[in-house]
């Protein structure tokens, strides 16, 4: 059974991600995002396959520095803990990090462009488009901006 690791920012990206979870059974999943109050519940929900980063946002920028290099880290160490045969993610800033470490060593990226841009690429999305394995994104007129992408439709 193949490894599988879903990794998104918490908030809408994590919505998103949670849209897939029919595939858990599918597959020997694993699930990574940011820890808040409002996904504490990840972790009864699917016992001992959730790992939480620290959650950061650029406005606090100084602050921010630290965590994402912190989140980097321990990146690192789930990423060799998991070795994922795939990664799939939703975005943003948390992802990007654990899928450029898997394009490095092996493991199949797929990345799935948020519903939330329309007309516009993410900092992610820039970041990923050239590495992803495949690239999905939720709405057709995005594929005038990432030309090699697949239109896959809503996720919701």
């Amino acid at each position: 059974m193949k490894k599988v690791l879903f990794i998104s920012s918490t908030g809408g990206h994590l919505s998103e991600m949670m849209q897939l979870k029919s595939m858990f059974s599918k597959c020997d999943y694993y699930l990574i995002t940011e820890k808040t109050k409002s996904n504490m519940d990840l972790i009864s929900e699917y016992p001992s396959r959730v790992s939480y980063l620290i959650y950061g946002t650029k406005d606090h920028l100084f602050t921010y520095i630290f965590k994402l290099l912190f989140n980097v880290l321990k990146t690192i160490y789930l990423y060799f803990k998991i070795h994922p045969d795939y990664i799939i993610t939703t975005g943003t800033h948390t992802a990007g990090p654990m899928c450029c470490l898997g394009k490095i060593f092996g493991s199949r990226i797929i990345y799935i462009e948020t519903f939330a841009n329309i007309t516009t690429k993410t900092i992610t999305g820039r970041l990923l488009y050239p590495i992803a394995d495949l690239f999905i994104v939720q709405w057709e007129n995005m594929l005038k901006i990432y030309p090699k992408a697949v239109y896959g439709g809503w996720i919701f």
